[in-house]
């Protein structure tokens, strides 16, 4: 899968372009709440990845997490699913990894109150185990069962 990595939005729209070209799908690395609500709007979208190894400090009521409710309604209505690489959060150290799945946590709550379709990238296939970290986590049952089905 191809993750567009770039900061910049125009060249970010710019590989979009060349992907849909090539019939491949989009799939873009989240950055700051702006370049997200921007990146939303490019054509035939089909992922936003929750980038895990952003060094942004959280807010006093409410986790950075690189989703919010509006942006989470935005991909509900466009179809857009958003992407948690686990991989990432399972390699961190145990401070970093506690504030990773408490972003997470938030993250899950959004999507399930928003009902965008949220997806594991890992290259772990114990789909069993994602689950139950999504179920321990606040998801629903149908969440944690779409979440780890094959997609990508």
């Amino acid at each position: 899968m191809n993750i567009i990595t770039t900061t910049n939005l125009n060249e970010a729209r710019k590989e979009a372009d060349k992907l849909r070209k090539e019939a491949k799908p989009i799939v873009i690395l989240s950055q700051d709440d702006e370049f997200n609500r921007k990146a939303l709007e490019i054509k035939n979208l089909k992922m936003l990845v929750i980038n895990e190894t952003l060094e942004v400090k959280d807010y006093s009521k409410q986790r950075n997490s690189g989703l919010n409710e509006v942006l989470a309604n935005i991909c509900a209505d466009k179809k857009i699913e958003i992407g948690i690489e686990i991989d990432k959060i399972i390699n961190k150290n145990n401070v970093e990894k506690a504030r990773s799945l408490a972003r997470l946590a938030q993250n899950i709550m959004l999507c399930k109150k928003a009902g965008t379709r949220l997806v594991f990238i890992s290259a772990s296939k114990d789909r069993l185990a994602l689950q139950s970290v999504l179920l321990s986590l606040g998801a629903s049952t149908k969440q944690a069962f779409e979440s780890t089905k094959e997609g990508f």
